[in-house]
């Protein structure tokens, strides 16, 4: 199995054992796994649980859900045993502190970047979750708050604070993600339709292309990349 690297991979959206093999074999070190209906890359609690079993011990199980009650949060909790929980939805603060005590879970905040004013919103998450992710925001008549293949100016990431580890995610593709790791140098990167050959289907050599150049990228001395 290929080594971890300063820079974590997570391959998300993963519903099938291929998938699933595809990216424990490319040493990524998360796996996400998604609980909204509405996305083609949702999943049962009994997939899950297959599916979790199957990278127990190899990577860390994330379960996305969007504004989920507690009530999905519990069987989740229970069924899959995910290492972690992504909030993809409109949770606020408080609901963020809330989902973190009473399941006993690490926590990561997706925050919806498209314009700077958006990034407001990093100490309030900060001050409850484990994690923050930053994905682009999606389209107005969207149907799902990820999963687009949009991406947004990382820029506007380059100088913020980092205050809890951050991921970046958000139309990244075994092109761009070096690239992104540059300007960013983010503690993780999170890819779903772009290793897909369409919506809900992973194609094994697209995983084996963006984690090849993701650790590529994280590999340079920070001073390489800052001048690249």
């Amino acid at each position: 199995m290929p080594s971890k690297s300063m820079v974590e991979v997570k391959i998300c959206g993963i519903n099938a054992p291929r998938a699933m093999d595809a990216a424990l074999d490319v040493g990524a070190d998360l796996v996400g796994l998604v609980f909204f209906p509405a996305s083609p890359r949702t999943v049962s609690l009994r997939e899950a649980a297959r599916l979790a079993a199957r990278a127990r011990g190899r990577a860390r199980v994330v379960a996305l859900v969007v504004d989920a009650n507690d009530a999905l949060l519990a069987k989740i909790v229970a069924e899959v045993a995910p290492d972690l929980l992504q909030l993809h939805g409109s949770e606020t603060p408080a609901r963020v502190a809330e989902i973190r005590k009473r399941f006993a879970k690490p926590v990561m905040k997706a925050i919806a970047v498209a314009e700077a004013a958006d990034l407001a919103a990093i100490p309030s998450f900060a001050a409850v979750a484990d994690h923050l992710l930053f994905d682009a925001r999606p389209p107005r008549d969207a149907t799902r708050p990820g999963g687009h293949g949009r991406a947004f100016d990382w820029r506007l990431l380059a100088r913020v604070e980092r205050l809890k580890p951050i991921m970046l995610s958000g139309g990244l593709n075994p092109e761009n993600v070096a690239e992104a790791i540059r300007i960013v140098r983010p503690d993780a990167v999170d890819v779903s339709s772009g290793v897909e050959t369409k919506p809900g289907v992973k194609d094994p050599e697209k995983i084996r292309a963006f984690a090849a150049a993701a650790r590529a990228a994280a590999s340079l001395a920070p001073e390489t990349l800052r001048s690249a």
